[in-house]
């Protein structure tokens, strides 16, 4: 899935106030972890994930892993946390301007 500018812009400023919902510890990937990013997509289409330092994956491959097998776009990498978006399949949330 492929963003906009405008859309990234859009996601960025409603990601602001977020909280992260997901951690990536010193396991790194994990299908439990990738099940809990999958829950929250569903829930919120917009989740916040922050990788700790522990984690012995790099970043770039530990978001390409997550984008992959989740289908999200990221919306924002700053430093070790990044925010992940996927509409909900039935009934999307986030409605971006025209």
């Amino acid at each position: 899935m492929n963003l906009t500018g405008k859309q990234k812009r859009t996601l960025r400023a409603k990601g602001h106030h977020l909280k992260p919902t997901v951690n990536v510890g010193k396991q790194g990937l994990t299908p439990p972890m990738l099940e809990q990013v999958e829950d929250q997509l569903l829930a919120h289409e917009l989740v916040k994930v922050k990788v700790l330092k522990s984690c012995p994956t790099e970043m770039a491959a530990l978001t390409g892993a997550i984008v992959q097998a989740t289908g999200a776009a990221v919306a924002q990498s700053i430093g070790r946390t990044v925010l992940l978006y996927r509409p909900h399949p039935e009934a999307p949330v986030i409605v971006f301007p025209q």
